[in-house]
């Protein structure tokens, strides 16, 4: 197997400590004798409980092996990839590396462990290759992701040669992507290894919640539905500023909004107030994917003393480089102006005109104005509140009527925050754990 590896140029470049740079390793190993064969046996085994366990994560079936190889063909970012999920197959040199590279990973496809089994007196890489799984996983990322690499898959297996491999792979990238945007919705980021860049890191555990999961607000949600859609489609759109009160389904709504309109290419990253600086580098990392991003920033405000909203000023709006059509920047606040504005604020202010002006607010004023859609979350009145309770209890089952769900809501948020849409979510959720029902989806 590792003189088929050493033949990869385009992908040549995986990491070392991956399932097929270690099975590539062990075979030189075996054929040189460099290691004891107890050893080589453990090495083996670590890597096909590898595959197994990524089988359990994405709902693999049927040949793990081929999966294996189709899902590092479609997740491998490279100059080649990154072009054809763009503009697809272009004529040129690089077509040339390309299919060198299929070349090689038919090959893999067609491998026979039956030596390495042999000489180990192992038997595992049969078994894989007709892997049956006991039901679906409830752990995949995406049920579409699961079908998608194993419908490839099956293509790749029947390519007659490399030319048929570029045809199924590259006409996969263009129509879904390549990497992880194309297998994940949401992503936060981190430093990598030597602190001098940015990685992203999927978030693989975000509520599936959807617009119609949030009772009221349909002025709200239409207004940024709209505005997503014409995102998308790629239209004109604007950022968005969703403020208000505390558990009124702002956080909610932006999350939902990625679950509406992910399968037309929407993606979230998660940014916090500390990351502000890193705002250059995550653009200049997504800006030319054929992906539209949203950069989310969840209960943003600032105090007076802190100037990391200079950042974002920069970027949103200002700065010497124009953001790229495919990012928007959506926020939320329990502050209508994002930044806390005090009494010394007007320790500036000069009249002019018969107007009053202060350099200080006005700056401070200038961040909200970048944001071209501001959406106003409220605290919901004790109608809303009642409408909100019922519409959830029926929901989840709970049996109670109107009147007896009235009453004990308003019992529930005298001593538990107030009026709000998460008041009435966790209200159904301590009725229906009392009933043994589902709860719904959290505010």
């Amino acid at each position: 197997m590792d003189h088929i590896v050493s033949k990869l140029l385009m992908y040549g470049d995986m990491p070392k400590d991956s399932i097929l740079m270690e099975l590539s390793s062990i075979c030189l190993d075996l054929r040189e004798g460099g290691q004891t064969k107890d050893r080589l046996i453990t090495r083996v085994f670590r890597q096909v409980k590898r595959l197994l366990v990524l089988a359990t994560d994405f709902g693999f079936n049927s040949n793990l092996w081929h999966n294996y190889l189709t899902f590092l063909l479609i997740t491998d970012e490279n100059p080649f990839s990154i072009t054809c999920e763009k503009t697809g197959a272009n004529d040129g040199s690089v077509n040339y590396f390309a299919k060198n590279d299929f070349k090689a990973f038919k090959e893999l496809f067609d491998y026979d462990f039956a030596w390495l089994e042999n000489k180990l007196g192992i038997d595992c890489f049969t078994h894989l290759s007709d892997y049956k799984a006991i039901g679906k996983s409830e752990l995949m990322y995406n049920k579409s992701v699961s079908e998608k690499v194993q419908a490839l898959s099956r293509q790749l297996d029947e390519a007659a040669d490399e030319d048929e491999f570029f045809s199924y792979v590259t006409e996969f990238y263009k129509a879904y992507g390549v990497g992880m945007f194309g297998l994940n919705k949401a992503f936060r980021i981190s430093p990598d290894e030597s602190g001098r860049s940015i990685v992203f890191q999927p978030i693989n555990n975000m509520d599936r919640v959807m617009l119609d999961d949030l009772i009221g607000y349909e002025i709200q949600k239409k207004k940024l539905a709209d505005n997503t859609r014409a995102f998308v489609e790629g239209r004109r759109a604007n950022n968005v500023l969703l403020f208000g009160d505390s558990g009124t389904g702002k956080s909610t709504s932006v999350k939902a909004i990625v679950n509406e309109f992910y399968d037309q290419g929407l993606r979230m990253i998660e940014i916090y107030k500390h990351q502000f600086q890193d705002l250059s580098s995550v653009i200049a990392k997504i800006k030319n994917r054929n992906y539209r991003f949203i950069i989310y920033m969840d209960d943003l405000s600032f105090e007076e003393f802190e100037i990391e909203y200079k950042f974002l000023k920069a970027v949103i709006e200002g700065g010497v480089e124009t953001k790229p059509e495919n990012i928007l920047i959506y926020a939320t606040s329990n502050r209508r102006h994002i930044i806390r504005e005090t009494w010394s604020d007007r320790d500036d202010v000069k009249v002019e005109n018969g107007m009053h002006q202060s350099d200080t607010m006005e700056e401070k004023l200038s961040l909200v104005n970048r944001f071209g859609v501001t959406i106003n979350f409220s605290k919901p009145s004790q109608k809303e509140f009642f409408h909100i309770v019922i519409e959830l209890a029926r929901r989840a089952g709970v049996g109670l009527s109107d009147e007896e769900l009235c009453a004990e809501a308003n019992k529930w948020e005298l001593s538990h925050g107030g009026i709000s849409g998460r008041t009435a979510q966790q209200f159904v959720n301590y009725l229906a754990g009392q009933y043994g029902t589902q709860h719904g989806t959290a505010d």
